[in-house]
Order: structure tokens, then sequence, then C-alpha cells
């Protein structure tokens, strides 16, 4: 069995998302002139802004990351952590229809011009159902992952594209941001069956680290945006699905369930009992009719603390033992004429840092999330100069600038924030006021 090479696949994956923690004697708010001007009063008369929030009917409760798509069109956002969303449509589809859908529940169609002036609530129906036919055999799930990764060609995007999204990274202390970055990227995709990597231009960001909240250190979160793309296990199948995945990992089926009324068969996967290395668990999501993987939710062995650290950590103090607690992955994929695409990827990472000579410990919370909003056929096959590229070991903190007026995205779809994330924003704003 071929376990380096696994091994390899899954260091690369970490190695693209690294913590690199320096010490600094910064007391003040990192504050600068945003990336890129807005032209703010062309946009406000090109779009119209719907808000809305999505509900759990039965229960009541916030349904995170959950899909609203403009008909017809490749216009898209999800909502947030707390089931919010803000829509920006151009005026000439203000007729248009908006589709809301996520996993397990039934889609709902509603017509742009329902919403207000006030945010609409709007309530999924859960539509958990059991398979009525079985198209591959539930005593062989290793099969079904073979015919998944065989019809990749079929099922997902084979042009060429360019896609608009949102990209937003935080790091917080326990419960206070320390760090918090927003941009809007284009991503150049190649198709699925291709081997290119995908590149991102950077065309617009915003950023703020408060380093008084840091105990002298500066926690920094090296190559965000590209590790949201290489997330993407159809078009990187090596994160997971190499030639040895069935020595190196046990597959078995769960409950099914439906996504967009779909039937789906839920594929659980962990790491086989002999193997030693942290690798990782999780669910797949596979749409019963075309076999196209439509969500992936995995999450890493973290329990060899000192393996795993060696994989996130590129550099720390002396005085402080680093260990990653937790690493979670979420991929969502759309569909759009009978082809997949990427619509979400999410990232979740909890580090503890154990100081010597001191009685408690340091935890911070890392979240990376990036949304595709629009996205066109690159029929050209454009692509970027060297230099117009986001390099896989940027730091965004590091690239992005000051935070600016609300207004800063214009007509660019993003992903709304949460309260905690409008707190810290106002916060921001109320220091720069300060400085000026």
């Amino acid at each position: 069995m071929n376990q380096k090479n696994n091994f390899s696949y899954k260091i690369y994956l970490t190695s693209i998302l690294i913590f690199v923690f320096t010490i600094t004697f910064s007391t003040q708010l990192q504050a600068m002139s945003y990336f890129q001007e807005s032209n703010v009063e062309d946009d406000i008369t090109s779009y119209n802004e719907y808000k809305g929030s999505v509900y759990d009917n039965e229960s009541n409760r916030p349904i995170v990351s959950a899909t609203i798509s403009v008909n017809n069109t490749n216009i898209s956002t999800v909502t947030n952590d707390e089931g919010k969303f803000s829509l920006k449509v151009p005026k000439d589809l203000s007729e248009n229809k908006i589709t809301i859908s996520h996993l397990g529940y039934n889609d709902k169609v509603i017509e742009l011009s329902q919403f207000g002036k006030k945010a609409m609530k709007i309530r999924l129906d859960l539509s958990i159902t059991e398979l009525s036919e079985v198209n591959i055999d539930p005593r062989d799930p290793e099969a079904l992952i073979r015919a998944v990764m065989k019809k990749k060609g079929t099922n997902y995007l084979s042009d060429n594209t360019i896609m608009t999204a949102f990209y937003r990274e935080t790091i917080k202390k326990r419960r206070s941001y320390v760090s918090l970055s927003e941009a809007v990227l284009d991503v150049y995709k190649n198709p699925y069956l291709s081997k290119k990597t995908d590149i991102i231009k950077l065309y617009k960001a915003r950023k703020s680290a408060d380093y008084k909240k840091l105990d002298t250190l500066t926690v920094k979160l090296q190559g965000g945006p590209t590790s949201t793309l290489y997330i993407d296990v159809m078009k990187n199948p090596e994160i997971l699905f190499t030639e040895d995945m069935i020595k190196t990992y046990e597959f078995s089926f769960d409950k099914s369930t439906k996504i967009n009324d779909r039937h789906i068969y839920v594929l659980k996967f962990k790491q086989r009992p002999y193997i030693e290395e942290p690798m990782y668990y999780g669910k797949l999501y596979i749409d019963s009719e075309t076999l196209a993987m439509t969500k992936a939710i995995y999450s890493l062995n973290t329990e060899d603390k000192e393996e795993v650290s060696k994989m996130f950590v590129r550099k720390k103090p002396r005085n402080a033992k680093v260990y990653p607690t937790e690493a979670s992955y979420n991929i969502d994929y759309r569909e759009k004429d009978g082809k997949w695409y990427y619509g979400y990827g999410r990232i979740d990472l909890t580090i503890k840092i154990n100081w010597k000579r001191k009685l408690f410990n340091s935890v911070y919370k890392l979240n990376v999330e990036m949304a595709v909003t629009d996205w066109k056929k690159n029929l050209d096959k454009e692509t970027l100069k060297p230099k117009d590229r986001l390099k896989s070991t940027v730091v965004l903190a590091d690239e992005a600038a000051g935070f600016s007026d609300p207004k800063f995205w214009g007509e660019y779809n993003v992903i709304e924030p949460e309260k905690s994330i409008e707190s810290a924003i106002k916060k921001i704003q109320k220091q720069l006021r300060k400085l000026n």
C-alpha cells in the first residue's frame, strides 16, 4: 500500500492553510486606506438589494449556508451563521424569481416582487425520505465512490469559467475578533478534468487586525483564498480519492436524504484502524440519478497532536506549544444545465497555545469561507499574468487594507455579516474616526 503518497497529498492540503506566529509589540489598530475605490453612485442605480433570513419551519432555527439563487442566472449567495442574507440583483432582473435550497429541505421559490422594505422571513420544510429505489447495491459503498469519480467528466463543468467570489477570513481569541479580512475575487477556474491549477485575482479587499488582543502574539493565516479552492475534492481528488483510497478509508452508507428535491446517497468514510498518520473522516452526498457529488463535509483526525502541529504551524515562539484541535472542511456544489460546479467552501480551525510558565492557555478559532456569487464561461480562455495572480502563500491580512463605509462593496454580493462581525466592524470604524 502506498501510504506515503496518500500522506503527502494530505500534507499539501494542510500546508496551504498555515498559521504563522510571530512576536509583535504593536499596540495600535492597524488601519490604512482600502484596496480599491468603489464608484458607489453608479452601483446604487444599477441594482436592487433584497434582504431576508431562512429558518427551519418546525424548529424555527436559522438555516446556515442555505443557497439563494436568482432563477435563470448564475447570481447567488448563501446565508450566514444566523440564517441571514442580502442579495443584490440588477434592476433589469427585478421581475425574476429566486430559489432557496439547502440539504434535507424542500426548495422554495419566491418572486423578487414579494420583498418589501423589511427583511423577509423565509421558512423551509424538512424533506428527509428513504430512497424508494436503489441504483447501486448499498452493500458495496466502495463501488459507489468509484462510480462517482468515473463520471466526473460528465457531471462537472467542462468549460473554462471566470467566477466572482466573496471571501471572508476571521481569527478570534475566545469570543473576541482579533483579525477580520474580506475580499472580492475573480477565480479563473479550469474544467474539472483539467489538471491545471485554478488561479485567483484579488479585485477588492479590506481588513483590520487589533494586536492589543493578541497577548503580543500575531496569528496570521497563510494561503486562505487558495485553500478554499483546493478543498474542491472533485477538482482536486488527490485530497481524498487517490488510487489507494479503498486501502486508506472505510466507506459505509448512512441514511439517505434530499437536496434540491433530488434523492441523495450519504456515504460515510473514515481512516482504517491500521493507518497511523492523521487522515480524514466525514460524509459525502451523492445524487442518486447522476452520481454527482453535491456536497462533502470532512475533518482531519487531530488525535496525534505533534504530527498535526507539524502540518499546520510554520513559525511559533520558542516558549509555546501550538496544537490544532479542530480542522473541518465543507464544500457545496451547485447545478446549472446538468453540470455541477463549486458553489461554497468553508474551513474551520481551532488551535490551542500552551505557554511555558503560564497558568492559562490561549485558544484561537479561525474561519475562512468563500461563496461564488456569479460566473460566466471563459470562451476565450483568458488567463492572468503571473504578477497579477494571488499567490498560494499569500497572507490576505497583509495584502488588504483598512475598512471603509458600508457601501464599500457596491453591487457585489457578499455573505451578510453576523451580529458579532457587525459589532467588530462598528468598533473598527469608530476607531478609524478617532485616528482621523
